[in-house]
C-alpha cells in the first residue's frame, strides 16, 4: 500500500485546466501543461491497494491499477510504465479520452471521492515518453504468417501491434488519408493533440507494422481478394453509420452529422484547410445529442466563433449523485460537465426535435422542439411546450447504428450480422468466415475506447492461436462471451 493514510489525509484533486477565455482561442489541449506533476504522487497515494480491487473489474483492459499507483507514489516511473503497458498498448489515449469506469468501481468511491486513476495513468505515460522509456519492441523472429487489419482506430491499432510483436507480418488498411480512425478525425485536438497518435504510429512502424492509407476495403480493394492474400484478417472498421433524424427539413443546408463536421475541424489542424468547409463562425449552433460526441461539437463550435451554442438531449437531466438504481461498482449515469460545457452554451434536456425550417435559399434557420416525457416505452410530446430556437448550423450527434454495409466489405466476405447490425462473432472473435475475425465497435457496437483496445488485444490473441495452432502467449484481458456464433 502506497500511503496507509493517504485516502484519509489527501483530498481528491484533478488535472487543472487553462482559463476558458485562453483555451477558446486555440486548439491545444485544455489542461495546464505539467499541472499534474505537483499533485500526482499524493493522488496516487490515495489508492488503498484493496484486497479485491474492483477497479480491475471496472476496467475492460484489466489494468493493474493498484500496482502502478504504488509505483507512481514512490516516483518509480519506469516500473509504473512497465506495469501500465502490460495491459494497455496506448495509455496516453485512454488517459485522455476514457470516461474512467475504473473510477466508478474504485472502492474508495463507496463513501469518498474516488482515486484519480485516469490522471495517474496519463502522468505515467507522459513521463515515460519524455524519459525515452517507450521504445519499439520488434519481434525476435518472424512467423511467416501474414495478417490484414481493416481499420486503424484503437481496436485495429491494438490488434496490429500485438500481432506484429508476436512475429506476424501485419498490414493495416485505413480508408482515410491518415492513420487513427476516430482518434484522428473524430476527437478534437483540444481533447487529444494528434502528436500522441503520430509517435505511436512511428513506434509501430519501427516494430514492423505496415500502414496503407486511402484504401477502402470493399470499394478500392475487393474484400474477398484481400482475404485470399493474407493468412488472417481482423476487421476493426468501427460502427461508423451515424444515427439520422428523419424529420421535416432534414434536407436543408446546414444540417450535418457530427462526423461530417468534426473531421473538417481536425483537417484544419492538420494543415489541409485554412478554414473548414463547415464552420460555426458567426452562427447559432444547435447540437442534437447529449453525449461525448455532442460535447466535442460544442467545444469545436466555441473555438470557431459561434454566436450561440445549444445542446439538446431527449433524455431528462441526469442526477448529480449516483442514482440508487445504479449502485457501486457500476458506472452510473450522472450529470457531467465537460471542458466544452465549461466554455459556455446552453444544455436543454427532455426535448425532441419536431422539424427544421429554412430560408428561401434552402439554408436551415430554425429548429422546432417540444418537451417530452418517457411513458409506456416511448417519448410522449407534452402539449403546449412547443418552442422555436434559431439554428444556422445543426450537428446530429446521436450515436451510431452499426458497421457500414454500403462499401461491399460485408457482402464480399459473406459475413453474417447479429440482430443489431454488427458483424457476428463467437467467443474467440471469429466470424462465420474462416480466418476472418472482428474486434471493437464493428462487432460490439458503439462503445468505449477501453473496450476497443481490450477487444483488439483479445482478437490478436485469438488470431495468433489460429495462425500457430498453439495456445497464444499474448495477453488478452477479456472475451466477448464463451458462446457459439449467433446472428
Amino acid at each position: 500500500m502506497a500511503d496507509p493514510k493517504g485516502f484519509l489525509t489527501t483530498g481528491r484533486e484533478t488535472a487543472p485546466t487553462r482559463p476558458v477565455e485562453e483555451r477558446k482561442q486555440d486548439w491545444n489541449e485544455v489542461y495546464v501543461p505539467g499541472g499534474l506533476l505537483p499533485i500526482i504522487t499524493k493522488q496516487a497515494g490515495r489508492c488503498m491497494d484493496c484486497g479485491i480491487p474492483f477497479c480491475h473489474n471496472g476496467c475492460p483492459l484489466g489494468n493493474l491499477i493498484p500496482e502502478w499507483n504504488d509505483y507512481a507514489y514512490r516516483e518509480d516511473w519506469q516500473a509504473a510504465s512497465e506495469r501500465l503497458h502490460a495491459t494497455n498498448n496506448f495509455p496516453e489515449f485512454t488517459g485522455r479520452l476514457c470516461p474512467a469506469p475504473c473510477e466508478s468501481a474504485c472502492v474508495l468511491g463507496i463513501n469518498q471521492p474516488a482515486v484519480t486513476i485516469k490522471n495517474v495513468e496519463v502522468t505515467i505515460i507522459d513521463k515515460a515518453w519524455d524519459s525515452g522509456d517507450v521504445t519499439p519492441q520488434p519481434p525476435e523472429r518472424l512467423s511467416g504468417k501474414t495478417v490484414a487489419v481493416i481499420g486503424s482506430g484503437p481496436a485495429g491499432l491494438a490488434a496490429a501491434q500485438q500481432l506484429t510483436r508476436a512475429g506476424h507480418t501485419v498490414a493495416v488498411y485505413e480508408r482515410a488519408d491518415r492513420i487513427g480512425g476516430l482518434l484522428r478525425y473524430g476527437i478534437p485536438e483540444f481533447k487529444m493533440e494528434k502528436r500522441h497518435i503520430n509517435r505511436r504510429i512511428e513506434q509501430m512502424r519501427a516494430e514492423g507494422t505496415k500502414f496503407r492509407t486511402g484504401v477502402q476495403i470493399g470499394t478500392d480493394l475487393d474484400a474477398g481478394k484481400l482475404a485470399k492474400r493474407y493468412d488472417a484478417v481482423v476487421i476493426a472498421a468501427g460502427a461508423t453509420v451515424s444515427r439520422d433524424l428523419p424529420v421535416p427539413g432534414r434536407e436543408l443546408n446546414g444540417v450535418h452529422f457530427a462526423m461530417e463536421y468534426l473531421p473538417l475541424a481536425n483537417k484544419v489542424q492538420e494543415g489541409d484547410f485554412v478554414a473548414p468547409p463547415i464552420t460555426a463562425e458567426g452562427k447559432h449552433v444547435v447540437v442534437i445529442g447529449g453525449g461525448d460526441t455532442g460535447a466535442d461539437c460544442v467545444g469545436t463550435a466555441h473555438r470557431q466563433g459561434a454566436l450561440s451554442v445549444t445542446q439538446l438531449e431527449i433524455m431528462p437531466r441526469p442526477a448529480d449523485e449516483r442514482p440508487a438504481g445504479q449502485p457501486w461498482p457500476t458506472m452510473p449515469a450522472v450529470y457531467k460537465v465537460t471542458s466544452a460545457h465549461e466554455e459556455g452554451g446552453e444544455r436543454v434536456y427532455a426535448v425532441n426535435t419536431v422539424k427544421f425550417t429554412g430560408d428561401a435559399d434552402g439554408n436551415v434557420r430554425e429548429l422546432h422542439l417540444v418537451e417530452v416525457v418517457f411513458e409506456g416505452g416511448r417519448f410522449v410530446p407534452q402539449e403546449g411546450t412547443e418552442k422555436v430556437i434559431p439554428a444556422d448550423l445543426v450537428t446530429l450527434a446521436m450515436g451510431f447504428t452499426g458497421t457500414d454495409q454500403s462499401n461491399g466489405l460485408v457482402e464480399q466476405l459473406g459475413l453474417q450480422l447479429d440482430a443489431r447490425g454488427n458483424i457476428a462473432r463467437d467467443g474467440s472473435y471469429a466470424t462465420n468466415v474462416d480466418g476472418v475475425f472482428v474486434a471493437g465497435d464493428a462487432g460490439r457496437g458503439q462503445s468505449l475506447i477501453v473496450w476497443a483496445i481490450a477487444e483488439g488485444r483479445s482478437a490478436a490473441k485469438a488470431v495468433d492461436a489460429y495462425l500457430t495452432g498453439l495456445p497464444s502467449a499474448l495477453h488478452a484481458p477479456i472475451r466477448p462471451t464463451d458462446r457459439p456464433l449467433t446472428v
